[in-house]
């Protein structure tokens, strides 16, 4: 039994939680504490904090959300200058990245037993494979025995792809050949982690486009294949989302979730989007909370997601 989710590197986290917000802060978020300094609560406020937040890509809906409750505390008197409205909608925010949290998907406490199998999908290009080496780098950071099973057996060299990958987080990859069975690679991969005392299983799968209801039946199967060695497993079910996409990875990102239960998401290549607040739009949308972020391309660039770290790093002054 082990803690999983620790989370024990609280500066490191938000300084790579603070790099992957920076172009986002830098053009959108970081001129919103100015209006509230500079100006009157008056209708011209509501309507440019609305243009920032829409063309950061937060969502209409929730932006509407947002400021129809700040508005409300202002016109009550809860809120009565720019820096109470200020730290006013810093807490709104953070509600909506934090609303209907499954207590099931994050316990710092949460102890089960080994391996804790983590299967991860999504699309290719989205940053998949990368993700899976900064998870496996993160864990061992963090005293944990990591084990990697690569089956994406549909890709050309993306089993060599993850080995090499493994090699560099100092991991075991557990692989089959090109074209094999990819349950029959998560089946070795639980029973060669079970048998080596990993902690963490992290298995790879083919990157699929979610119209192709071939490959999700796939899907599907390895992980009936790893709940069938464990009634418990896959305990996570991560869905990679490449942050640059915008609003055009959340219909795929639907398509994962019905079809294999996605518990959470990794939302990689933030650092490279101007546009953070789709951070707000998966989270309204999809009611899949958002674990990890990816914040460059290093192993290390990674940091477990954290609603009031993100909102006071993205509301932080402009550089």
């Amino acid at each position: 039994m082990f803690s999983i989710f620790k989370r024990n590197r609280a500066e490191t986290n938000r300084q790579q939680t603070d790099a992957g917000v920076k172009r986002s802060r830098d053009n959108w978020f970081g001129r919103i504490r100015n209006l509230f300094a500079s100006r009157e609560l008056d209708d011209s406020v509501w309507d440019e904090i609305e243009e920032i937040l829409i063309s950061a890509d937060v969502s209409v809906d929730t932006t509407m959300a947002v400021l129809d409750d700040l508005r409300a505390d202002v016109r009550a008197g809860r809120v009565s200058d720019g820096e109470t409205a200020f730290a006013r909608l810093k807490e709104l925010l953070a509600a909506e990245l934090s609303a209907q949290d499954d207590p099931d998907v994050w316990l710092d406490d949460d102890t089960i037993a080994a391996p804790y199998v983590i299967l991860v999908c999504g699309v290719n290009g989205v940053g998949k494979t990368t993700s899976i080496a900064k998870l496996a780098h993160h864990f061992t950071a963090s005293g944990k025995r990591v084990m990697l099973g690569a089956a994406d057996t549909f890709r050309a060299a993306a089993e060599e792809q993850l080995e090499i990958l493994g090699q560099r987080a100092g991991v075991d990859v557990i692989s089959h050949q090109h074209g094999a069975d990819p349950g029959a690679v998560a089946y070795d991969a639980w029973q060669a982690a079970r048998a080596r005392g990993a902690d963490i299983l992290i298995v790879d799968t083919a990157g699929r486009l979610h119209t192709r209801n071939n490959l999700m039946d796939e899907l599907r199967k390895v992980r009936r294949v790893i709940n069938g060695l464990d009634d418990a497993a896959p305990h996570q079910v991560l869905l990679t989302l490449d942050a640059t996409t915008g609003h055009n990875g959340l219909t795929q990102a639907q398509a994962f979730t019905d079809a294999v239960g996605c518990t959470g998401i990794f939302l990689a290549k933030l650092d490279g989007t101007a546009r953070g607040g789709i951070v707000l739009s998966i989270r309204r949308e999809l009611g899949v909370p958002i674990l990890f972020i990816g914040t460059g391309e290093g192993l290390d660039d990674i940091a477990p997601f954290d609603a009031r770290e993100f909102v006071d790093a993205m509301l932080a002054p402009a550089s």
